[in-house]
């Protein structure tokens, strides 16, 4: 029970990617940003300087970069520590009593961290929208597209995703800003996303996109 400890593997490349369903395109004028359980708990099990973490964070910050410069909404998740079990629910069946109230759990790392006037929604299930205002908060600023990174893919980021599109929002998963307990993982949540509800594009394509 709880989180593995994750080897490391290669973060897919453009021609690795499956092929989309939709045909959406991403918008500045529409789009926010997610990043997604990018705590310093859950990112524990990775390998911290090699791939897919370190790669991965290197993307997702000049994603950071950009939205924030070009005034696309940026939205963060973060779970809390010490939950009880009516706070947990199922989850503490699957993975555990899950992260200590202390901040070598509960931060963001500092090469992501939240810059003012950036939104942390507390994080209850897998996805980003059950229990927040997430959903709200995008509509009440015009955005129907979300761009999503982080961990885990084939947990919360698939989640988040499917979720998205059952809300009508247009889906962007970031294959390279992602990572997963393994490369298997990581491929099956963007062939499932690719098939059913978003498109997974890489970092430098999202950005070639949104100039």
């Amino acid at each position: 029970m709880g989180l593995p400890k994750i080897a490391s593997y290669p973060l897919p490349t453009p021609a690795e990617l499956p092929a989309a369903r939709g045909q959406w395109t991403p918008e500045t004028s529409r789009a926010a940003l997610l990043v997604h359980d990018m705590q310093r708990y859950f990112l524990a099990a990775f390998a911290q300087d090699d791939a897919p973490l370190a790669p991965a964070i290197q993307n997702l910050a000049r994603l950071l970069a950009h939205c924030r410069s070009a005034g696309i909404p940026v939205f963060y998740t973060a779970q809390r520590g010490h939950q009880d079990r009516r706070d947990r629910g199922l989850q503490a069946d699957l993975w555990g009593p899950g992260m200590q109230a202390i901040p070598e759990h509960e931060s963001i790392i500092d090469a992501l961290a939240p810059a003012d006037g950036d939104h942390v929604l507390v994080k209850h299930r897998y996805s980003a929208f059950q229990r927040s205002n997430l959903e709200t908060l995008m509509r009440a600023r015009g955005r129907d597209q979300l761009l999503i990174t982080g961990v885990y893919a084939h947990i919360g980021v698939l989640s988040t995703a499917t979720d998205a599109f059952q809300r009508d929002i247009e889906t962007f998963v970031v294959a390279d800003a992602i990572a997963d307990f393994s490369r298997a993982d990581h491929d099956l949540a963007l062939h499932w996303i690719a098939r059913t509800c978003g498109v997974p594009l890489t970092t430098d394509r999202l950005l070639e996109m949104l100039q």
